[in-house]
């Protein structure tokens, strides 16, 4: 080979070797960003305290601009769904309700409407127990939007949110540990009806709510909407519009602020929503404004439901008469939390040896639920909710799945949060309100 006039050259143990320069090229170097090819992926979460629980985000980030970003969940998974082939039909609710912890009385709705449907009992449902549901939902509905205003507030860096969110959310939960013995995870919802009556302490309470709760729902849009910092960190932020929404089965809050009326207690009712006059709020914005517009308003919506409910609630029974399903029992809340009252206890231990050993039966064994399948969707405070019970025919699920919308909804994160700041991928990702219990079970 000939030597080149553009080249350097040398021998080396691999043959002769050019070196090739040419005069502009410290120009043109020069010209470029260093850090345009430098780029760092970093891991936020599964600890990281603005991730809403064990979220892990594995980022891909130039400069503070994010060039991609995955999720990774299963931090949290409990096992829930395969316990529940274990259990006898009524002792799965227990399961259930730990799902989504934050919406527990909506993960023991969809199943026990699905256990329901396959007995073929959803039409004998009490009205009185049907008006108990509707009214325990929409208080935790509105509970659960507390929570994610408190903790999104408090991540875009409105601290004093978090403390006003916690302690609105105090009121409801102490109404919850009045009725049903618990703050969370409750198991008051069964197949059949509720656990137990409402007391008039808790309605009382409820009325009391029903008085205090708009002026705070107003305290917080003083503190917020106009607030500069919180319209920038919220307006045109994680922009997901309609059709992005269905292409990635988006329901709820996040689906309604980009301007799509779906809430299934108006789509497809249930529990007699459709007796209840309420709207559904939308935005047409698609951004982290219109889904805090959207959750604002929807609180607005729950208290009405809840003010119909109580007016609605007439004395009777809070259980199905049909005594191969309904427990034989009549809880009570006592000095040691909730059991059978002592005068059942007398009754059926003292008179009557027939009733004691169906009542030893059913808790032990439990009632047949007749072979076969269904799906139940309702409205989640984070979207659809829907449930899928498979039977045998035996006296425990042959198999239980929840579309939960948690899971589904994270799906959202890449399409809103690559191209955009990372500060926006805390804003965004708030928007969505995950529950990681309801994510991974």
């Amino acid at each position: 080979m000939t030597s080149s006039g553009y080249a350097t050259e040398r021998e080396t143990t691999e043959g002769r070797v050019f070196t090739v320069t040419g005069g502009d090229w410290d120009t043109i170097t020069g010209s470029i960003d260093p850090l345009s090819n430098e780029k760092i992926v970093v891991n936020m979460g599964p600890q990281h305290p603005s991730t809403h629980g064990v979220l892990r985000l594995v980022l891909e980030l130039e400069g503070e601009t994010v060039t991609e970003a995955r999720c990774v969940i299963g931090y949290l998974h409990t096992g829930i769904e395969k316990n529940l082939e274990y259990r006898n039909w009524t002792q799965g609710t227990t399961f259930v309700t730990r799902a989504d912890y934050l919406a527990p009385l909506f993960n023991e709705a969809g199943y026990v409407l699905g256990v329901e449907k396959l007995l073929g009992i959803t039409d004998d449902i009490t009205e009185r127990a049907q008006t108990i549901r509707v009214l325990f939902m929409e208080l935790n509905r509105i509970s659960s939007h507390l929570v994610w205003l408190a903790t999104a507030g408090m991540e875009i860096g409105a601290i004093s949110m978090m403390l006003y969110g916690f302690r609105e959310r105090e009121y409801i939960l102490d109404i919850f540990e009045e009725t049903t013995g618990l703050r969370m995870n409750h198991a008051y919802f069964r197949p059949g009806g509720v656990a137990n009556d409402i007391p008039e302490s808790a309605i009382k309470k409820i009325r009391d709510f029903l008085v205090y709760m708009p002026k705070k729902l107003k305290e917080y849009e003083d503190l917020l909407s106009g607030q500069i910092i919180w319209q920038q960190r919220t307006q045109g932020v994680a922009v997901l519009d309609v059709t992005g929404c269905l292409a990635l089965g988006i329901t709820g809050p996040v689906l309604r602020s980009a301007g799509l009326a779906w809430d299934l207690r108006k789509t497809l009712p249930y529990s007699g929503y459709e007796n209840y006059e309420f709207d559904v709020p939308t935005a047409t914005t698609g951004d982290v404004w219109g889904r805090y517009q959207v959750r604002m308003a929807e609180m607005r919506e729950s208290l009405k439901i809840v003010e119909q409910a109580l007016d609605r609630l007439k004395p009777g029974p809070i259980f199905i008469a049909d005594k191969k399903i309904a427990w034989p029992a009549q809880l009570a809340l006592g000095v040691d939390g909730m059991g059978n009252s002592l005068e059942h206890v007398a009754n059926i231990m003292g008179q009557s040896m027939e009733s004691l050993i169906h009542h030893f039966k059913l808790v032990t064994e439990g009632f047949r639920v007749p072979a076969g399948q269904v799906y139940i969707g309702i409205e989640h405070p984070r979207g659809e909710l829907g449930v899928h019970v498979v039977s045998d025919g035996g006296t425990h699920p042959y198999r239980v799945h929840m579309r939960d919308p948690s899971f589904v909804n994270l799906q959202a994160i890449p399409a809103m949060a690559e191209g955009a700041l990372i500060a926006d991928v805390i804003a965004g990702g708030a928007s969505l309100d995950p529950v990681m219990g309801g994510c991974d079970r």
